[in-house]
C-alpha cells in the first residue's frame, strides 16, 4: 500500500475532515495546502495525483497524536530521538497511540475484518526491529486493521443515528 492509500483509507475509517487533516500536518510543523491534500487523495491513475512522501506521512501521524492526545507537558525537556524509518509497523503503532487502542481493541478490530491474529503475534509487531520476536507488519494486516476500524466506526455511527 502507498502512503496515499493509507491516508485515504484512514481518513474514511475515522471520518476525518480535510480541516482536521490539515491541522494535523500543521501541528507537526508541516505546511500542506488544501490543493496538495486534494491531490494526495487522488488515485494514481487520476490526473493531478501527487505521491505522499514518507516524511509527510510521518508528520501527519505525529500531528494526529498531538491532535488527539495533546502535546507532552515536558516537551521542552525531552531528548530528540532519531527519526525511525517509516514502515507499516511504525504506522500501526502511531495509529494505536493516537486512537488510544489497547491490545484487546486491536484484536477486536482485526476480528471485525475477519483477520485472526494471536496476542503474541500482535505484540511482536510493536517490538523493536532486531528483537528476536519482532515481526514485520505486512500490507494485508495494515489494510485489514483499517478495514476493521472502518467497520467498527460505521456500526457505532449507525447506532447513534438510529437512537
Amino acid at each position: 500500500m502507498t502512503y496515499n492509500d493509507i491516508l485515504r483509507r484512514f481518513r474514511y475509517a475515522v471520518d476525518l475532515s480535510n480541516s482536521v487533516i490539515l491541522e494535523c500536518f500543521k501541528l507537526a510543523n508541516q505546511s500542506v495546502s488544501q490543493e496538495q491534500l486534494h491531490r494526495f487523495f487522488k488515485r494514481e491513475i487520476e490526473s493531478g495525483y501527487k505521491e505522499l512522501s514518507a516524511e509527510l506521512m510521518n508528520a501527519f501521524l505525529d500531528g494526529l497524536i498531538i491532535f488527539t492526545r495533546g502535546r507532552q507537558d515536558n516537551a521542552s525537556q525531552t531528548v530528540q530521538r532519531p527519526q525511525v524509518a517509516l514502515n507499516n509497523n511504525v504506522i500501526l503503532k502511531k495509529i494505536r497511540i493516537a486512537l488510544e487502542l489497547r491490545e484487546d481493541d486491536m484484536l477486536n478490530l482485526l476480528a471485525a475484518a475477519d483477520f485472526s491474529i494471536s496476542r503474541s503475534e500482535l505484540s511482536a509487531l510493536f517490538r523493536k526491529k532486531g528483537h528476536k520476536n519482532y515481526k514485520e507488519c505486512g500490507d494485508q494486516l495494515l489494510r485489514n486493521f483499517i478495514n476493521g476500524l472502518t467497520q467498527h466506526n460505521r456500526i457505532k455511527q449507525n447506532k447513534v443515528d438510529n437512537d
